[in-house]
């Protein structure tokens, strides 16, 4: 198998509202909440669902590279419950191999409430349910070791089970990449990103805001000389400045597409991230890894939801 992502296995619901929406809930847009079940079902009852998909940020990632024919596994925990086999059937149907075997938990399959506004940013309310409970008895050592590339997602990473599941992969894997997921993920771990960053991770996805909160650098400029010092592969997004590869002493840039009909960015840097370890597995130039990305993310946020 080429890559094993390992993720919060999420139902995406996604759903149009307005700006006084966010207000009105107390909710900043274009981050990401954890709640409880009763808050996403009264944030629900009010709003029409446009869509619901097999979700998470890894799981988003993988689905694209199974779409472009890559060999790919993931591992998120379910429930066996309606949401569960729901989730199940969506990414075997897009070729995945699942492998994960649900059981029948006390708490039900996350979901994920994405909140789109007229501006296209969403802001996501995550009910994690049994999802946040992974741990390392979930993970089988051979559907590590049979990878190429383990991929991570910052979103998974908390104390106690899921930070031991977290290292039980990353001592197993060959090599390990990650996406940092969010500024309130980098902002409530920082430390441990850091060390992961640091010492424990070959490939590492960001946007520029989660990476300079990350270092609280002042500039880009320091940045790029965080990441030249660290000898690690850093993937920055950056919007409209395009995105950056920082391997060592090796920089390249890729301009972002332009006039663009923005839908929806929801899965943006999910389906980069899946264009990057794209090349990188079919032996691409960094140049042409970027480009990949580039094309995926640029495709991705012309429609709604996080599936090309």
């Amino acid at each position: 198998m080429k890559i094993l992502g390992i993720g919060n296995a999420i139902v995406d619901v996604l759903c149009k509202v307005s700006d006084d929406f966010l207000i009105k809930n107390s909710l900043i847009k274009s981050t990401m909440k954890l709640i409880d079940q009763t808050e996403f079902q009264n944030l629900l009852s009010s709003l029409n669902i446009e869509e619901t998909i097999s979700g998470g940020s890894v799981a988003n990632s993988i689905v694209g590279l199974a779409q472009l024919e890559n060999n790919v596994g993931f591992i998120g925990k379910i429930n066996n419950d309606n949401l569960g086999n729901k989730y199940e059937d969506g990414l075997r149907k897009e070729n995945v191999n699942f492998l994960y075997t649900k059981k029948d938990e006390p708490i039900p399959t996350g979901s994920c409430l994405i909140l789109i506004t007229p501006d296209s940013e969403r802001t996501m309310c995550t009910f994690l349910g049994v999802a946040g409970k992974i741990n390392d008895n979930d993970l089988h050592e051979k559907y590590i070791k049979n990878s190429d590339i383990l991929f991570l997602e910052g979103y998974l990473w908390d104390e106690g089970e899921p930070k031991k599941a977290f290292n039980k992969a990353i001592f197993n894997a060959k090599k390990t990449a990650m996406t940092l997921s969010d500024l309130f993920c980098v902002e409530r771990h920082k430390l441990d990103f850091l060390d992961l960053v640091k010492h424990k991770l070959d490939i590492i996805f960001a946007n520029e805001q989660e990476i300079t909160s990350l270092i609280n650098a002042k500039s880009f400029d320091e940045v790029v000389s965080f990441s030249k010092e660290i000898k690690k592969n850093i993937v920055i997004t950056r919007g409209k400045k395009g995105a950056i590869s920082i391997n060592s002493n090796e920089i390249v840039e890729c301009d972002a597409q332009k006039n663009l009909k923005i839908k929806d960015l929801t899965g943006a840097g999910d389906l980069f991230a899946a264009g990057y370890l794209h090349g990188i597995i079919n032996n691409l130039t960094t140049e042409e890894c970027l480009n990949k990305g580039t094309e995926l993310s640029s495709r991705i946020i012309q429609k709604i939801g996080a599936r090309i």
